[in-house]
């Protein structure tokens, strides 16, 4: 399962491409939902999103932002940044270059990881 829970506090998603994709945007929220906890989505293995995958990153985020936690997201590749710049969404999302960089920064904004 891409979805790993790297402390109380933080979720850590390997994202993969559709149709996983969507499942597992899913299965975060309800996760985020029950037990809250502020997320790293990994986009290093993902080639392309459309705008189904845009839509549920938005409405994660919307969650995140509504009950004050963070969602970074890094390892994204050349088209993939293309595709964020044309729509906007990089001013609109946290980007980071790598997993251990967005786990760097959810440390320094507050959120406790592991020792």
């Amino acid at each position: 399962m891409p979805i790993e829970k790297w402390s109380e506090q933080v979720h850590v998603v390997r994202l993969l491409d559709d149709p996983q994709f969507t499942d597992d945007l899913q299965l975060l929220h309800e996760q985020m939902e029950k037990a809250g906890g502020s997320a790293v989505l990994d986009f290093s293995t993902v080639k392309y999103i459309n705008s189904s995958n845009i839509s549920r990153l938005l409405r994660l985020r919307k969650f995140a932002i509504t009950s004050d936690l963070k969602l970074i997201l890094c390892g994204i590749n050349t088209q993939l940044w293309g595709t964020f710049l044309t729509t906007g969404l990089d001013k609109v999302f946290e980007f980071s270059d790598n997993v251990t960089t967005a786990l760097a920064t959810l440390q320094m904004s507050g959120n406790k990881l592991p020792q």
